[in-house]
């Protein structure tokens, strides 16, 4: 037994010689030697390597003393516990960890929006819960990102950046989110064969000014020629509407939108463009009325017709012909007192209406309530009086009249009347409006949608929205692109070209770059159905021999000439596109560290009601 207890005391110091510094734990306890071996002499060295017999203790004493006198007395040990220096309830991911997490976030809103991408693309229906839960049906990437909700930061990046899209240039939401996801898709094989992130960045930023130079000299301007202008016009609305609801309505919803569009002269104002949604009929019934439509009613006994108007539009109380004295109380003595309070209300209200009607108005529209007794008076005098009118109706009215917003009326030398040359009241399906024609601002026109269920209706508004916002931003910039993927494969071959040409490992990622805009035409052709490989294929090929103006048709699952089947794109859009999804892209591939700060507790509210 003492011959087996000195080898393992020889085996325990030759395990420390091996690793110095280790924290080695006890072999054994004074009572468990006692329990297992009872007689047998035991002990401890200093280090409390607790042994079975005196020799082992010998031989780890010795090595004990000497690693004690060489750390001062101290045994030697370091604490292998991560030290937190956050809060408690904070979370920190690091490095490949974060890397991989913002990956794993992207790719996967990537995923969720691609399959809408492209004229053949898909619907999802977004159900909202709770007491008023809505039903929304939509293929618009924007729409979809804005109802999700999402955890992931680098998802939250991409929702963020499709929102811009949509707000700077109205389209390519779905485009700008798939490409910036592919591109992380890329970068995560990059990071995988150990290249690093600055390396594939500078060879990102290298592809990305390679892209945008080929997408300029690939451009088209006929901004000079205005029957060359218009027809892209044309082209680029039924680009845009061509992967919407209205795709099979699209001739019809092109000419309204080109004309409203139009109709702005060049000042790209989309709140001159008023969109009103009625149920009934089919979509093939909207059409583009000339003037301003208001979804209200006209007040009782009050004229339904009126020429040369002359409008006040206010924001006002119009119904203190009641008692309303908040936070008092006031104690009469019979009823008679009580009538002689709505008395005073109402001599207060009539001489704010008399106030009003020094302006020399037949037109009153407010944004508030107007209550009996003003509207009584209004009908006396002959004014139409038009009440609660929504907030951005009464600022768009007063935009398309030239009329300002009063809320006070002492000075009627200060106020800017708005004018129109006729207001009347028009039936639209059961439903009656007031129409303003003849506006002070011209180029004002009202889009009237019709529909069978309000999804469609809500559908189609966003489709029509976007192809206004995507035609205003062209009159700006004049200058066109050809769509249907042959745009992405002309910048994927700029990029191949400059990959070849440079040396090291920033190659490797312009050729990822290059990979990732090739993904675009891919998803296109895999969401219509067809053998995307070998179309995208054939793409190359034909941009290879110098077919630069090739793109896929998704009608007959081939691959054509862009130019003469009119499929055009604003170079603003294509351009917006490439930069965002790029710089967003970047951003997630420089992260190594997620920290998430600790939750905020809620305090119970001990304080007097």
């Amino acid at each position: 037994m003492r011959t087996e207890a000195a080898a393992l005391g020889r085996q325990v110091c030759k395990a420390q010689r091996e690793r110095p510094g280790a924290n080695y734990k006890r072999l054994m306890s004074p009572a468990e030697a006692r329990t297992t071996s009872p007689g047998v002499p035991h002990g401890a060295c200093p280090g409390r390597h607790f042994l079975r017999a005196a020799g082992a203790r010998r031989g780890c004493a010795a090595w004990c003393d000497r690693s004690a006198a060489g750390t001062g007395g101290a045994m030697a040990s370091i604490s292998l516990a991560p030290v937190n220096i956050f809060k408690a309830g904070a979370d920190e991911e690091k490095a490949e960890t974060a890397r991989l997490s913002s990956f794993v976030g992207a790719i996967a809103i990537g995923d969720l929006v691609k399959s809408t991408l492209g004229p053949k693309g898909m619907d999802k229906i977004l159900l909202s819960t709770g007491r008023d839960s809505t039903v929304t049906v939509t293929n618009d990437g924007a729409t979809i990102l804005k109802a999700i909700g999402v955890d992931n930061p680098a998802a939250k990046v991409l929702v963020d950046m499709s929102k811009v899209q949509d707000d700077e240039v109205g389209d390519g939401t779905t485009s700008v989110t798939v490409l910036a996801a592919e591109l992380l898709r890329e970068a995560e094989l990059l990071i995988s064969r150990k290249i690093h992130p600055q390396t594939i960045i500078a060879g990102w930023r290298a592809a990305t000014k390679a892209s945008r130079e080929a997408l300029l000299k690939a451009a088209v301007d006929h901004g000079d020629d205005e029957a060359k202008f218009r027809e892209d016009l044309m082209n680029i609305a039924g680009t845009t509407l061509s992967s919407k609801l209205l795709t099979h309505h699209k001739d019809h919803f092109v000419k309204l939108a080109v004309e409203a569009v139009l109709r702005l002269k060049g000042s790209g104002n989309l709140e001159a463009i008023h969109v009103i949604k009625k149920l009934g009929g089919s979509l093939a019934d909207s059409y583009l009325d000339e003037g301003f439509l208001l979804d209200k009613k006209i007040g009782v006994n009050q004229p339904k017709r009126i020429e040369n108007a002359k409008i006040l539009i206010a924001n006002t109380g119009m119904d203190t012909d009641k008692i309303k004295i908040f936070g008092s109380r006031v104690r009469v003595d019979s009823t008679a007192k009580v009538a002689e309070i709505e008395q005073a209300e109402k001599e207060k209200m009539k001489e704010k209406v008399e106030r009003i009607l020094k302006h020399g108005i037949n037109c009153f529209i407010n944004r508030q309530l107007i209550y009996n007794y003003p509207e009584q008076l209004f009908g006396a005098a002959g004014v139409m009086a038009i009440e609660h009118a929504d907030f951005a109706g009464v600022e768009r009215l007063a935009l398309v009249t030239g009329g300002e917003i009063a809320s006070t009326f002492d000075h009627p030398e200060l106020v800017k009347l708005g004018s129109c040359k006729l207001i009347e009241e028009v039936m639209i399906g059961e439903d009656k409006l007031i129409h303003f024609s003849g506006v002070a601002m011209g180029e004002a026109c009202t889009i009237v949608l019709r529909g069978a269920t309000q999804q469609i209706l809500d559908e189609a508004e966003r489709s029509l929205h976007d192809a206004l916002c995507v035609l205003a931003q062209t009159v700006k910039d004049t200058r066109t692109v050809y769509g249907g993927g042959c745009s992405e494969m002309l910048m994927a071959n700029a990029v191949a070209e400059l990959a070849i040409r440079t040396p090291g490992k920033e190659s490797v990622a312009m050729e990822s770059f290059a990979k990732a805009l090739r993904m675009i035409p891919t998803i296109i052709a895999d969401n219509a159905g067809y053998d995307s490989a070998d179309l995208v294929a054939q793409l190359r090929a034909a941009h290879s021999e110098g077919k630069t103006t090739y793109g896929l048709d998704m009608k007959e699952g081939t691959i054509g000439d862009m130019a003469v089947l009119g499929v055009t794109e604003s170079f603003q859009v294509k351009r917006q596109v490439l930069l965002s999804a790029a710089e967003a892209a970047e951003m997630i591939l420089r992260v190594d560290d997620i920290i998430k700060a600790a939750p905020r507790k809620r305090v119970p509210d001990h304080r007097p009601c």
